[in-house]
């Protein structure tokens, strides 16, 4: 048995009385500023229209077509907490499905590798180590025989620094995330696991994200332009990427709860975006029955209503009393358990796909076989110790490694010699002593950092610390194995001395408060833990020459210590998981060149961004409210559009060597001939099941059959069975004249889909590549290989009519290893989609400097550098030239 770690929810959601029988339809929230609503969107679209997933639809339909309503229904919620696993529909041969954390690696078990984190991956601006550690993730929950890989995640999108699941995803910016997000997607399915693309939506703070009796999860309020050309385009790209699953956030939108949003699930992510895979809950963030169904949701994990363990289930039992009452439409269950089990079809996990051999509760080989059935769970056999590491420590080391962001390195002090006389400071140089796994979901910060906490994290097969690391390379090696300062230092310090001080900054998840950081970074904020910024100037006062390394969930701010004259070299090695030690000992000893980039920007000041981004959200009556009023202008494009120079910008890195970049060529690949995409293509009709109330004895528990205490079940009572068919089959029912309380604006007629859809992601059209730049690269260095990171930024048209950020990231690439004198050219490409803004009145998406009606285009200018502050060649989208030597727009 094996499901996503989530007994850290247990304490918390406890105190939560259940919430379904209250729950009501969605409609607008008075607490919600003027001009956010979530719309009405009914009903749910259709999967199956979509070429690429018609077969596994087909047959999915077959099968689904052999199931009685509790089968159907019991395929659409998990088990329980504990429990283990989704619903089964065994008698016609559809499994349990087991659905697993974490972002970095197979979650809560054993003989598995744990990668470098999401922000850590977003760092090496590499696509091919990005696919290369999906590829790996995706094998190892194959492996474990784990149906669904809960990732990757796009959400939060980093509009907060002091966000607490930032770490989780792959950078403060939609492409960077859109771009990670699908090649994570891509390599994980080649490996027949379905990926979950995650929170939809507006999840950008940990605290107060939560519905519980007493107050609503605060209410994330998105204008619809910078909804979708931030928050949601990363969710574009992985599902035109073919995502399998997609999982809702636990915060309201605008001031519907995200698991009920039919804007969100209906119309944006099934039928904008064309969404064919199914949709399901945050755990124990489902909070409605009928209102969650109608809006879109296809499955409840775990089962339980937020008051777990007592057996009940917004969905499960009380999804077939409402299908057989009439309250959810036949159609709307069938397209729910067709689109899980068209999931299933599509990623061939119907032949020879591994059975579970882990318990995610259980660390022995045998144990209980329902841990929420304590006392009385049945014991066997749980854990077989399979052992899927195979050389993913590699990959997972080249990430670590090629993450590594160098900020500083005055008089190029950096890279060290081995014969250096080196004196380490900080307890983040070396591995939590009581082990790497001692505290549960990674909630503590001892020893180095190479994860947050939270359901993301993955058990430490081993852990590579930095002391261990630089003790194999230099002799002359002490360690000062503390936070604080020595009042003496043994040996005394000399000239020749180098001191390295290692600072970090964690986060995670808001279930666990971590030395009192509630997740999110609300008590330490951009200071170094540990009173670090105390150990760096403490070092600088004593050591002529400083390195400092830090491990860190996000940005901090530096100036306490950064202009010392002493601190010579600044590290940023981000989470690096199970290889901190060697990936940094590479760089540090010149092994290699660091050629990390910043996947945010750091700030010299907390208030150079807004108040909306860095101040966290605090409880108050009533439900919280989030309000986006910075709009698009987040991380580089507030300080851009302010003027503010940031200590270090987005993208910013530097390398022991230098390149030159050069011959850069821009061509057009397809025209911009107007300005708006292509009319979509109307979506093909899809057959679809009965949708006759099925017979009552479809819900009838089998006589005689054993009950798992706390298990939750589909089936009804016989006489609950009747009562409820009797009531959906009445003439009443049938006329028309249902009393169930639809929402505002419900409909059953299914709507030939909206504009800018069309395809998976949207419009087909959206993701035509447009424009086309060649530039070469050499290593111009006399004495370091190196690798370069070429950035794409876009500059709108100055006249296009709409107000955009100065540059906007398009698209990067990474080189090889370059010796001295070696070149390489990068191809970079820019989509429809990348040279257009959201329009709120056409409700498409409009590129402003398409041809006009004067046959000429408007021009963009398309911005090459090695970071968002470097860029060195400007090409034309009109003329088609490229200009080195100019100055940069920031």
């Amino acid at each position: 048995m094996a499901v996503r770690s989530n007994f850290v929810w247990l304490t918390l959601a406890l105190s939560f009385f259940d919430l379904t029988c209250n729950a009501s339809p969605v409609r607008q929230r008075a607490a919600v500023p003027d001009g956010f609503y979530a719309a009405p969107y009914y009903p749910t679209p259709y999967g199956g229209w979509e070429d690429s997933w018609k077969d596994s639809y087909a047959k999915a339909q077959a099968l689904v077509g052999k199931m009685t309503l509790a089968e159907k229904t019991n395929i659409t919620g998990g088990s329980g907490m504990f429990m283990g696993n989704s619903g089964s529909a065994y008698r016609v041969g559809f499994p349990q499905l087991c659905l697993q954390d974490g972002a970095l690696g197979v979650g809560n078990t054993d003989h598995n590798t744990a990668f470098p984190a999401g922000i850590t991956t977003g760092a090496t601006f590499d696509k091919d180590l990005i696919y290369a550690r999906a590829v790996a993730i995706g094998k190892e929950f194959r492996g474990k025989g784990a149906h669904v890989f809960l990732g990757p995640m796009v959400g939060p999108l980093g509009r907060k620094p002091l966000g607490g699941r930032n770490w989780e995803g792959f950078g403060a910016d939609p492409v960077l995330q859109g771009i990670a997000g699908a090649l994570t997607i891509k390599g994980v399915q080649e490996q027949g696991v379905i990926a979950t693309i995650k929170h939809l939506i507006g999840n950008e703070q940990e605290m107060y994200r939560m519905y519980n009796p007493f107050q609503a999860g605060y209410s994330s309020n998105i204008d619809d332009r910078t909804l979708h050309e931030l928050y949601l385009w990363p969710f574009a790209d992985g599902v035109h990427a073919g995502v399998g699953a997609a999982m809702t956030s636990y915060n309201a939108v605008n001031g519907s709860a995200a698991s009920q949003n039919a804007y969100l699930i209906n119309n944006l992510l099934k039928d904008e975006l064309g969404f064919q895979g199914f949709v399901m809950s945050d755990w124990l963030s489902h909070i409605s029955g009928v209102a969650s169904a109608l809006a879109g949701l296809d499955m409840s994990m775990p089962g339980d209503t937020q008051i777990p363990l007592f057996g009940n289930s917004p969905f499960k039992f009380h999804l077939t009393e409402a299908v057989l009452n009439g309250s959810v439409p036949v159609d709307r269950l069938n397209d729910m358990a067709t689109r899980i089990v068209a999931a299933w079809y599509q990623f061939g996990q119907d032949k020879n796909f591994p059975a579970v051999n882990f318990h995610s509760y259980v660390s022995s080989e045998k144990g209980l076989l329902y841990p929420g059935a304590l006392p009385v769970s049945p014991i066997g056999k749980v854990n077989w110790f399979v052992d899927v590491q195979a050389d993913h420590g590699s990959v997972a080391r080249q990430v670590a490694q090629d993450a590594i962001t160098l900020l500083k390195n005055d008089d190029n002090f950096l890279p060290l010699s081995t014969k250096s006389s080196l004196r380490i400071f900080g307890s983040d140089a070396r591995v939590d002593p009581d082990g790497p796994n001692a505290c549960g979901n990674r909630a503590c910060n001892k020893g180095t950092l190479g994860m947050g906490w939270g359901s993301g994290v993955a058990n430490y097969p081993y852990f590579d610390d930095p002391i261990t690391a630089i003790k194999k390379r230099v002799e002359n090696v002490k360690l000062y194995d503390s936070d604080d300062f020595p009042h003496t230092l043994t040996p005394s310090p000399t000239d020749d001395d180098i001191a390295i001080v290692f600072i970090n900054s964690a986060a995670g998840e808001n279930s666990l408060t971590v030395e009192g950081n509630h997740g999110d970074r609300d008590n330490d904020k951009f200071s170094a833990w540990h009173n670090g910024d105390n150990l760096v100037q403490k070092a600088a006062e004593n050591y002529k020459n400083v390195i400092v390394v830090v491990h860190t969930v996000g940005p901090l701010i530096l100036e306490p210590w950064i202009d010392l004259p002493s601190v010579k070299a600044v590290l940023f090695a981000h989470l690096p998981g199970q290889e901190a030690g060697e990936s940094l000992a590479n760089v540090l000893f010149g092994d290699v060149s660091p050629s990390g980039h910043l996947p945010y920007s750091i700030t010299k000041k907390e208030n150079d961004l807004p108040d909306s981004v860095t101040k966290l959200v605090k409880e108050i009556i009533g439900q919280p409210q989030d309000t986006y009023s910075e709009g698009l202008y987040i991380d580089y494009r507030w300080l851009n559009k302010q003027g503010i120079k940031p200590r270090y910008a987005f993208g910013h890195g530097l390398s022991y060597t230098t390149f030159n970049y050069t011959d850069a060529h821009i061509k057009i690949v397809n025209a911009l001939s107007s300005a708006l995409p292509p009319a979509r293509q109307p979506k093909p009709s899809v057959a679809i099941l009965s949708t006759e109330i099925p017979p009552a004895s479809d819900a009838y528990e089998p006589a005689g059959f054993s009950k798992v205490w706390r298990y939750i079940y589909s089936w009804l009572s016989k006489s609950d069975a009747d009562k409820a068919y009797a009531v959906g089959t009445s003439s009443s029912s049938k006329s028309g004249s249902q009393t169930y309380p639809y929402p505002e604006g419900y409909s059953s007629v299914q709507k030939p889909g909206v504009p800018a859809g069309g395809g998976q992601g949207g419009n087909p059209a959206l993701f035509d590549t447009i424009l086309e730049l060649d530039v070469t690269v050499q290593n111009t260095g006399s004495r370091h290989k190196g690798k370069a990171s070429v950035q794409a930024y876009i500059q709108f048209p100055t006249d296009s009519g709409y107000d955009t950020p100065i540059i906007q990231l398009r698209d990067f690439a990474k080189t090889k290893e370059l010796g001295t004198g070696e070149s390489e050219t990068v191809t970079l490409r820019l989509r429809r989609k990348d040279l257009s803004v959201w329009d709120t009145q056409k409700q498409n998406w409009v590129a402003p400097g398409a041809l006009g009606a004067n046959g000429k285009s408007k021009r963009y200018i398309v911005w090459l550098g090695e970071g968002s502050d470097k860029l060195f060649t400007r090409c034309f989208s009109d003329t088609l030239v490229c200009e080195r030597g100019v100055e940069p727009p920031v």
